[in-house]
């Protein structure tokens, strides 16, 4: 069978509720849901760390951060790491990067393993952006992020499509991140979903652990005039419950529209397929590097180990192997990315890479002899930044309980010896709360799920290699 074509797309931020075929409350991605509709969407897809350059490197290696080393979003990336786009190189496909990199810049941290890349510098502007280039130059592009990576997208693969050899393209936007700068065509766009605030939008932070309580990225509170781009107006300035809802739905607006520009970009590259006739040859990815609150909880922002941060789109198209209409709620993970495209392209994985191939589950059937996973592993490494405040943590999800364990938070009042709170847990009944509002980790009727979950999480970082957290981890230095 020929080798097919890779194309990755990767969106910075794209909640699965922002994608119409997830069911969430923005349908505003028509060209998007076509790749479902046409392929395998997974509904229990999940990031190992909820922060973009981390979610990244897990991708590109097929790793755990504490194996790739980027664990946040000041440790930069080694690109002299096996990686898939390399290990697809040297076995014969054209490889190229378009768009966001974030993970560093000059040296061992550029982009390796691509015939051609052009890069955002960190994290990029949305408006006449400048670009890195392979030749150590720089430039600035008019116009707008995101239509020019689609742009930079088809010019190169206009330059390959005569060569007999396959591609594998990662097209990585910027958008939608913060701080949601729409193109002009769409400054006007209005949603009615913006203005209507999700169940969990007034959540008190009742359950024990106070991570949440303390983290600073909530809409009624933390945005700043750069995010709303107006001044509320006079009549809700003094009153809260007004200026919340004003502020979701300034929030919610802009986010939107940018993602309105992403979802033209993916129709203009699956146009360009249908109209070379290589859209059966080709592998479609479309997914985030993570997931990002829309209001629930009161926030935005991403980094916590609850669902709406968690959960990553994942949509494969593939008309050779995978079902059109098809669905999976396996348990799949960033960190199986590498893997399964590297099987579909026939081409062996690095012994280093811990993931697994998502091919078998794209072609509907079970995944050998020992099943899928049925835990999944999460750590958070940041640790009360200067702009977040979001306490490190690390956690163990299975389909119907989550336990997450703050390993010294800071976070709390201070305790009798006047030093932080050391740590602090929470466990979720998933069946019974999905929207997570009350931890059962006090509940005597969940001792049996508390100690097996316990003994998951610490059986789940020895066998992936990683230290099990035994002191305070040290604070962030801020980075928006």
């Amino acid at each position: 069978m020929t080798r097919p074509n890779i194309l990755l797309v990767v969106a910075d931020d794209h909640a699965a509720n922002a994608v119409g075929c997830y069911g969430g409350p923005h349908a505003v991605t028509p060209r998007i849901d076509t790749i479902a509709a046409d392929g395998m969407r997974f509904t229990q897809c999940g990031c190992t760390n909820s922060l973009c350059a981390p979610s990244r490197a897990t991708i590109l290696t097929g790793t755990y951060n504490h194996v790739n080393g980027v664990t946040t979003l000041s440790t930069e990336f080694d690109a002299r790491q096996p990686a898939f786009p390399e290990l697809l190189r040297d076995a014969g496909y054209r490889t190229a990067l378009i768009g966001k990199w974030h993970l560093g810049h000059g040296g061992v941290h550029d982009p390796r393993g691509f015939d051609h890349w052009e890069v955002l510098p960190d994290q990029g502007d949305y408006h006449d952006p400048t670009f890195l280039t392979m030749d150590g130059g720089s430039h600035v592009r008019p116009g707008y992020a995101t239509d020019l990576i689609t742009d930079l997208s088809l010019d190169w693969l206009g330059s390959v499509e005569s060569a007999d050899e396959p591609w594998c393209l990662l097209v990585q936007h910027k958008a939608p991140h913060r701080p949601w700068e729409p193109a002009p065509r769409h400054a006007e766009l209005t949603f009615e979903s913006a203005g209507s605030p999700p169940d969990t939008f007034h959540d008190d932070y009742a359950h024990p652990a106070t991570a949440a309580r303390d983290a600073r990225m909530r809409v009624a509170r933390d945005l700043n005039l750069e995010d709303l781009k107006e001044d509320p107006p006079l009549d809700v300035v003094a009153d809260p419950a007004a200026y919340a809802g004003w502020a979701l739905d300034r929030y919610l607006t802009d986010y939107l529209r940018c993602v309105v520009a992403v979802d033209e970009g993916v129709g203009r590259l699956l146009d360009h397929l249908d109209e070379t006739g290589q859209a059966d040859d080709t592998v479609v990815v479309y997914t985030s590097d993570q997931g990002f609150f829309l209001g629930e909880h009161g926030w935005y922002d991403k980094r916590f180990m609850y669902t709406e941060s968690l959960q990553m789109p994942l949509l494969v198209r593939y008309p050779r192997l995978v079902a059109p209409g098809s669905e999976s709620d396996a348990l799949v993970l960033n960190v199986d990315f590498a893997q399964t495209f590297l099987d579909l392209a026939g081409v062996p994985a690095h012994d280093r890479m811990q993931g697994r191939s998502l091919a078998p589950l794209l072609a509907g059937q079970e995944p050998g002899d020992v099943g899928w996973r049925e835990s999944a592993y999460y750590r958070y490494w940041e640790h009360l930044d200067g702009c977040h405040h979001v306490a490190a943590h690390r956690g163990v999800r299975t389909r119907d309980r989550k336990l997450v364990h703050y390993y010294g938070s800071g976070c709390g009042q201070p305790g009798a010896s006047g030093d932080e709170t050391p740590e602090e847990w929470e466990l979720f009944d998933l069946a019974d709360d999905p929207q997570e509002l009350h931890s059962v980790h006090d509940d005597p009727a969940y001792a049996d799920d508390l100690a097996r979950l316990r003994a998951e999480l610490d059986a789940l970082a020895t066998s992936l290699g990683d230290t099990i957290p035994t002191s305070t981890p040290t604070h962030t230095k801020e980075i928006v």
